[in-house]
Formats: C-alpha cells, sequence, structure tokens
C-alpha cells in the first residue's frame, strides 16, 4: 500500500494510465467461449474530424458501457474506425489546392487522390489520437477505415449484390444538387431551413388574347425551364381556360395551361409555374402529364444554353436580371415577402438546387420491410423510446436512395461502359458491374471499356459498419505465385479468424448515437444487416442529446460558442470532464454547458483523492489481516449502515445501467461517496478508526466504490486502486461488486437517517446562534415517539461528537419550554439548545424564520393532496408507491404541527 501525494494532479496521473492499460492489451478483445460477448461499434469520426463535445459525450457513454460490461464478465469489444467522408475530405484538400491557385481539375483525378491520400496518412488520424486523451477503451488493434483495402472490397460486394438482385437502377430524376460541391445529395443531406424570401407573381400572356394569366413563384430565374402553367381542376376561376396556351415570358415559347389535383389554389393567385426539370414536385406533375424537361442550369449554378440571353449568368445573377426584363416589359405584378423553407447542403451550406440528373439509385422499401418489423417486435429497442415512432414514421415512407456522387475521393462505383453497346436510353445496356475492370465486353467483345467516374455516396459505405469491420464478405487477396503457398495458408488462418469473430461478436450489443443521423446511418445499418447478415445489426440504440451552450443555443464554429474538449481536459483533466459531461446527461435531453460546470467533476476528483488519502494514511501500516470485514452481528451501528448503504446503493445503480440512465448512475455513486461515505461514514469511523472491523469497512467500501465509478472516471480510480491494493493491473480487469443481501437492512438506514437529520438540524441551531465550532452547546430532544428517542440514545456518542454536545437529555415533547430556549423541528422530535444568562433572544426573528419554513410545508401538503386525489394517478400507480406518498403526507401535517406549537409559544 502507498500513500497518495498530498495534492491531486490529474496531470501526473492520467496520461500514464492510460498508456499503462492501451500497453497491456486491456481494451483488447476475442472470442472466448467461456464469456458472453457484449461489443459496440463506434460511430466513425471523419478523418476530417477534430474532437468536440458531441464526441466527447458519444464516446464517454460508449466507453462507460464498455467497461462496465468487462467489469460484469462479459468480453467487451469496442470497434474504432473512421469514416473517409468524401465530401467533406475532398472540401478540406480543395480549399488548400485553392491557396496555390491549384484546382482539381486542373491536377486530375489520379494526381488529386494522391494528394488526398497523403492529407489523410498526415492528419486522418487526429482524431483517433483526441479519442485516446478521451481515455477510451477501443481496441485499437482492429482499428478499421471506410476506404482500407478489405473495407472497400465490402462496399463494392454489396453494390454487385443489390445490382443484380435489381434493387440497385440508374435514371433520370430530380435530385438534390450542390452547386459548389458539384454532386448530387440524398434527400438527408439537404436538410431544409426556413428562409426569408420573396413571392413574385408574373403575368404570363394568353396566346392570341390581350388576356393573361398571373403566377406566383419565388423562384423566377427557373421559368426559363417552364413547360406548362397547373390549375387545381375544381378551380372555377380557370376552369375556362384550361388547354389554352400562354407565351412563356421572356423565352417567347408557347406552353400549355394543365389541370392538376396537386395545385393548391390558395398559394398565390392558385395558378403555378411548371418546371419539372427543377422541382420536385413539378417533376411528377412533368411525368403524369408528358412534359417537356428542360435544365437551364449547369452543375455549377450558372445559366447553361436553354436559358437563352441569361446563359453563363449566376442563378441569383440570373434572378435580378429577370426580374429587371420582367418589370420592363410590364409583366411583374408584384412582389411579396415570403418565408419558405429551403434545402441546403448538410456540408458547405450551400442552397441547393433541386436538378434533373442521372443518378444511380437504390429501392429502399424491399430493404425497409425487415427493419420495420424488427423494431415493430421489439427486437431492436430506442432508449429513448420515443425515437421509435420517429424511427418507424419515417421508414414506413421511405425514399429511393440517391446513392452516386459526382466527386473524386471515394469508393468509386463497380460499373463499367462498353463504347460499343451503351444506350443512354437503357440503363443495362452496354452496362458492366465487376469487381475488376473486364478486358472484353462480354456482348461484343469489344476492348474501349471505361468506368463509371461518379463515386458512391459516403453512408453507403458506413451502413455497412457492424459486419464489414469484421472482414466481411472474407475475400482473400491473391498472392506472387512464389509464396503462393505460405501466403495462402496465413489468409485461411485470418480469415477463419475473422469469420469466427464476427459470428461471436455479431449482432453487436448497443448503438450509441445522436438522434440527427437516425435517417443517414441507423436505419440503414438495419437494412444492411438483415439483407446481407440475415440479423440485427445491434439489440439496443441509445439516443443522446443534442450539447448547447447554457443559453440552448447548439453549440458550433460559426456561433463561437463551442467548448473544446480538449481545453478543458487541460485545464480540469479527463476523469473531470467525462463526470461532469454525464453526470447532466438524462437520457435522450439535451445539455446546457458552461466552461463552469467542469467544476463538478474536478471537485469530485478531489473529493475523491482528499477521502483515499486519508483513509490510506490510516491503514498503512497494518498487515493487511483487517480487509475481510467481520459477521453482521459483530458490527456497530455506523459500520453496519455504510455496508447496507453501499450494497443499497449498488443496487440501484445496477438498476440504472441496465435502463442506460447513465448521468442517474454517475448521481448515484455520487451522492453514495460523498454525502455518505466521506461526509458521515468517514467522520464516523474516527471515532473507531483504531478498531480492525472499522478499518476493514474504510477499506472494502473504498475499494468497491474505486470500481464502480471506474467506468464514469477510469484514470483518478486505477492511480488510487493501484496504490491501496498494491496490483499492477487495471480495475478494468477486476469483477463488477456483487450485492450483497445480507448488509441491507431499510430499518436501520431509517434510524441513521433520524440521527443524521437530527444532527444536521442541531449544527443548523447552533449556526443561527451563532456558537463557536469550539464551544459546546446543552441539547434537549423532546419526542413522544419512543423509537425515536430509542435511536438517538443508543447512538448519542456519535450525535455528541458530530454535534459539538455539552450535555444531551431526553424529554417528552410537552415537556418541553421553547418559549425560554432555542427551539428547531426535526425528524419526529424537537430540539431544544439551552440558552445562556447573558444571550440575547430575537424571537420575531425565529418566527419568522418558522412561519417560512410552514408556508414551505404547506405548499408540499397541497400539492401532495392533489395527487392523493387524483383518481388517474391513485389507478395507475404501484400500491406501494401510493402508501409511501400517504406516509410522506401524514409525517408533513405531523412537522407542521411541531413547528406552529413553536411558533404558538414564541413571544
Amino acid at each position: 500500500m502507498e500513500e497518495l501525494a498530498k495534492k491531486y494532479s490529474f496531470k501526473d496521473i492520467e496520461e500514464k494510465q492510460y498508456l499503462f492499460t492501451e500497453e497491456k492489451s486491456f481494451f483488447h478483445a476475442k472470442t472466448n467461449s467461456s464469456k458472453k460477448p457484449f461489443s459496440i461499434v463506434i460511430p466513425p469520426p471523419n478523418v476530417t474530424g477534430i474532437l468536440h463535445m458531441g464526441h466527447a459525450l458519444n464516446n464517454t457513454i460508449q466507453d462507460i458501457l464498455i467497461r462496465y460490461k468487462k467489469m460484469r464478465g462479459f468480453e467487451s469489444l469496442w470497434m474504432p474506425g473512421t469514416d473517409h467522408a468524401g465530401i467533406a475530405t475532398q472540401n478540406v484538400v480543395e480549399r488548400k489546392l485553392a491557396k496555390g491557385g491549384v484546382t482539381r481539375d486542373s491536377i486530375g483525378r489520379e494526381k488529386f487522390l494522391e494528394l488526398v491520400w497523403e492529407w489523410k496518412q498526415e492528419y486522418g488520424s487526429t482524431i483517433i489520437r483526441q479519442l485516446r486523451r478521451l481515455a477510451c477503451a477501443c481496441d485499437w488493434q482492429r482499428t478499421r477505415f471506410t476506404m482500407d483495402e478489405g473495407y472497400s472490397d465490402a462496399v463494392l460486394e454489396v453494390f454487385i449484390r443489390l445490382y443484380k438482385k435489381g434493387l440497385i437502377y440508374r435514371g433520370n430524376y430530380i435530385i438534390n444538387w450542390c452547386p459548389r460541391c458539384r454532386t448530387a445529395l440524398s434527400d438527408e443531406e439537404a436538410p431544409h431551413k426556413d428562409t426569408q424570401g420573396f413571392l413574385y407573381y408574373i403575368k404570363y400572356p394568353i396566346k392570341d388574347s390581350k388576356e393573361f394569366v398571373i403566377v406566383a413563384t419565388t423562384r423566377p430565374e427557373t421559368m426559363l425551364g417552364d413547360s406548362a402553367v397547373a390549375v387545381h381542376p375544381k378551380d372555377k376561376r380557370y376552369k375556362s381556360l384550361i388547354g389554352q396556351t400562354v407565351i412563356l415570358p421572356l423565352m417567347d415559347r408557347p406552353i400549355k395551361i394543365i389541370a392538376d389535383d396537386f395545385v393548391d389554389p390558395d398559394f398565390g393567385t392558385g395558378a403555378v409555374k411548371v418546371t419539372p426539370a427543377h422541382d420536385p414536385n413539378d417533376y411528377v406533375m412533368g411525368k403524369r402529364h408528358n412534359l417537356e424537361f428542360i435544365n437551364v442550369l449547369n452543375p455549377d449554378g450558372s445559366c447553361n444554353e436553354n436559358a437563352g440571353d441569361y446563359q453563363g449568368s449566376d442563378r441569383y445573377e440570373a434572378r435580378e436580371a429577370i426580374i429587371e426584363d420582367l418589370k420592363a416589359r410590364k409583366l411583374l405584378v408584384k412582389v411579396e415577402a415570403h418565408q419558405h423553407a429551403v434545402g441546403h447542403c448538410y456540408r458547405c451550406h450551400t442552397v441547393i438546387e433541386p436538378y434533373y440528373s442521372k443518378q444511380w439509385f437504390v429501392k429502399m422499401k424491399p430493404l425497409a420491410k425487415p427493419a420495420i418489423e424488427a423494431v415493430q417486435e421489439g427486437r431492436i429497442k430506442f432508449y429513448p423510446q420515443r425515437w421509435t415512432k420517429v424511427y418507424l414514421n419515417w421508414m414506413e415512407n421511405i425514399q429511393d436512395w440517391c446513392i452516386s456522387r459526382q466527386i473524386w475521393w471515394g469508393h468509386r462505383l463497380p460499373v463499367y461502359y462498353c463504347a460499343k453497346c451503351r444506350d443512354e436510353n437503357d440503363y443495362k445496356k452496354g452496362v458492366i458491374v465487376s469487381l475488376q475492370k473486364p478486358d472484353i465486353c462480354p456482348e461484343c467483345g469489344a476492348k474501349d471499356i471505361v468506368q463509371d467516374v461518379d463515386v458512391l455516396d459516403t453512408w453507403f459505405s458506413s451502413w455497412l459498419w457492424p459486419f464489414a469491420t469484421f472482414g466481411w464478405p472474407f475475400r482473400e487477396k491473391s498472392t506472387d505465385h512464389s509464396q503462393q503457398s505460405t501466403d495462402h495458408n496465413q489468409q485461411s488462418a485470418d480469415t477463419e479468424k475473422q469469420k469466427r469473430e464476427l459470428e461471436y461478436f455479431y449482432p453487436t450489443a448497443v448503438l450509441v448515437t445522436a438522434p440527427e443521423i437516425i435517417f443517414f446511418w441507423v436505419a440503414r445499418m438495419i437494412m444492411a444487416g438483415f439483407e446481407f447478415m440475415g440479423d440485427i445489426p445491434f439489440k439496443d440504440v441509445y439516443i443522446h442529446g443534442t450539447v448547447r451552450d447554457d443559453t440552448g443555443r447548439k453549440m458550433s464554429k460559426s456561433l463561437g460558442n463551442s467548448i473544446d474538449p480538449l481545453e478543458i481536459i487541460v485545464d480540469y483533466g479527463t476523469d473531470a470532464l467525462r463526470f461532469s459531461l454525464i453526470s447532466i446527461t438524462a437520457m435522450g435531453q439535451d445539455i446546457y454547458l458552461s466552461k463552469e460546470k467542469f467544476e463538478f467533476g474536478r471537485n469530485f476528483c478531489n473529493k475523491i483523492w482528499n477521502a483515499s488519502r486519508f483513509i490510506l494514511m490510516n491503514l498503512k501500516e497494518d498487515s493487511g489481516s483487517w480487509q475481510k470485514v467481520s459477521n453482521k452481528e459483530e458490527l456497530c451501528f455506523s459500520d453496519a449502515w455504510i455496508l447496507s448503504r453501499f450494497n443499497s446503493t449498488l443496487k440501484k445503480l445496477n438498476s440504472s445501467f441496465a435502463q442506460y440512465r447513465l448521468n442517474e448512475s454517475a448521481n448515484i455513486i455520487y451522492e453514495f461517496f460523498w454525502h455518505q461515505f466521506c461526509d458521515w461514514y468517514i467522520e464516523f469511523s474516527k471515532l473507531s478508526i483504531e478498531n480492525k472491523t472499522t478499518r476493514a469497512v474504510l477499506y472494502n467500501i473504498l475499494e468497491k466504490s474505486l470500481r464502480v465509478l471506474h467506468p464514469f472516471m477510469p484514470l483518478i480510480t486505477d492511480e488510487i486502486w493501484q496504490k491501496a491494493t498494491g496490483q499492477k493491473t487495471s480495475i478494468m480487469s477486476q469483477p463488477w461488486p456483487e450485492v450483497d443481501e445480507v448488509y441491507i437492512d431499510a430499518g436501520l438506514e431509517k434510524e441513521m437517517r433520524i440521527l443524521m437529520d437530527v444532527c444536521c438540524d442541531i449544527r443548523n441551531l447552533r449556526n443561527e446562534k451563532n456558537i463557536k465550532p469550539k464551544d459546546k452547546a446543552d441539547i434537549t430532544i423532546g419526542s413522544d415517539d419512543q423509537h425515536i428517542i430509542s435511536v438517538l440514545d443508543k447512538n448519542r456518542e456519535y450525535l455528541i461528537d458530530l454535534a459539538k454536545i455539552q450535555t444531551l437529555n431526553f424529554a417528552g415533547e410537552k415537556d418541553l419550554d421553547v418559549s425560554i430556549n432555542p427551539t428547531a423541528s426535526s425528524t419526529g422530535c424537537l430540539i431544544m439548545m439551552k440558552a445562556k444568562r447573558d444571550e440575547g433572544r430575537d424571537t420575531q426573528k425565529e418566527k419568522e424564520k418558522i412561519l417560512k419554513q410552514i408556508k414551505e410545508i404547506s405548499e408540499h401538503i397541497t400539492r401532495k393532496n392533489k395527487l392523493l386525489n387524483n383518481e388517474n394517478y391513485l389507478k395507475k400507480a404501484p400500491a406501494a408507491v401510493v402508501e409511501k406518498e400517504k406516509r410522506s403526507l401524514l409525517e408533513l401535517k405531523q412537522e407542521k404541527a411541531k413547528l406552529k406549537k413553536i411558533k404558538n409559544a414564541l413571544k
């Protein structure tokens, strides 16, 4: 047993302890037939990522679960890795090139990808190093990357399987297009934001007439691609115009007036322009009415050759020019302010364009069916449960997934085209889907074969994460002929090992993630799990809240309100960061943070250290025989109480862990360690520190407390535990304490509660009367409850010492002369402190205090009466809970009566 340093310094222990546990492979997991598996796959952070508070929260939750389950006897695996983050990473490298006046187009695809890989090698592991600073117990030996060779095999294999199954197709559709990134985006990658815009009212002249139709639009620049004007078939205002022709302003192109039920007669004038190539709803109408699809924009958002005189203008420049031209022709009726939801690129925040484009899609409805059933049947559970409805609503209305992206960094589509056979009107003709580029076309034998230039959506790789990280689909590499036999044997052995590991660790136990990627990632992983593994990918989904500042705004760099977790680690330490975060994170609720809140974790670290130091200083000379606790019958009151409290606490702790109520778990152990073990038991123990049993209890409660604190605060607990036990290992390798029901004594805990309440009330009375700590008081406790008198009398030694009492007497309540001496009400009794002869007494001040207490108690009584008179509550609440509320109401009424008695006696 080693003595702890006088002052806690996280800088002296945290890095040292983490390196020790990592180097000793405490984080490594393997198949173990004697243990149940518990596995988590990390939500892979982007290689561009820098640790933020969202990461800190998410990974602290996962780490707590991994360490807890490992101590509970599970073979716990936390699979780490990073995501190649197609658009984000490409943007980073492009910005770097732009500083030197270079573009990706100027250097070409091959050279650009070389530079991206160089950037990844230099900076891509930054987030991994930062997760280590957070003390994450990941199995770093298994770290994966979504574009490493084996993982890429899985991505291409999945594309080929889905294509052959008829679930992947290519076609012209309206998609979300980012002009800045110059790529397609899925609906989930183009979130809508409420934006202040305008509604433009434009005259469309009716052909061969002086009349016109007024059309309202928010995007006048797309009118250049109009194919029709639409009205509702039952709108009487326009019934006679259906089928007639209008002349498209500025383009002088004749277009028809059509009737369609989709049109809202109450929007604008009830007549809308139809631009099938630039609006998703117009696209559907265009298909329904066989309209022409006219694309007027280039991929960079500028106007193309179909835009007439506006060709070459940026989309917003064109808008301004069109408005001016309409004014000049007296075709612009009016402009109104208009609030509407506009899609934005999730990466660069550019306003997206609905864009008619040829893309690759996955048919999602067939994949969604088993994923819906799994959640409906409870095979996959969401925590909190309210996210179940959100998930099911999205899945039941799922749309096909656009998976092609017009960027260079990513998994290039395993699609090849024969120049001779290819037909743009038939996406299957001349198309070869293959892992490798074929030498010749299987249809015509031609050798002129080129690969599709698009890459796959980043999420198309990450939806395979729970099983592809284990090596699926287990494809062996080709080897050099000279070493073929040796390499083949090794590969076969490695493959068999991977298969066993996947079988053992899959499905994983729980996925911990944020709500914003339920659709991006969670739902798709469930679908992929069923499609390729025939089973769920995880049993539970824990959705944590969003990190916000203390005013409620989401933390972000752009707002300047983010708190850097690495700075907090430097200032307060990793354990302080982790404990502070988790203690204020109620399941599924948003977290409101300020730097000051991390003082909570820091203060707790100091408390743990100082309490441990006191205990170890008082035990270090012992031989070690005291480490075993005596039989329950041999324990004194305080020893028996703390053992009962620890086991009661452990029981609650296990229950909260089982329901993922981790903040509740943190607060349960905090309350026990600080307010019961330190504030009370350690003080009690000073009265009998020479007793071998007391020293044994001190040691055992400390040692077990360190074990249950370990998942939350791994570094400080390992440091203290190693010094306390003399063992050169980690608490991670130790078993979680078992609840010992023998020591739990609810009656004894109630008795101690009486003693503590009375002690606190005497201390408060002393403070009110400004009695110095060194001076002792004469106390008389009055109660008509003989049980309370008995409890206090038999434990008077504790009361006299902790409350600084000179003489302690007991009497009936009616025997106390509260009119002469300062009096307080406590649990089931009145406390009277003998006044000194020369002591002035402010009875008015005492009355005011008592009246305030009576008011507060009356409010409590009103609330409880209301609750107990609620028939709905009485029907639904468990009988034991109702009975507890009734007892509480009775105690409040008794307390109120005592206070009134004291008040009435004061003159």
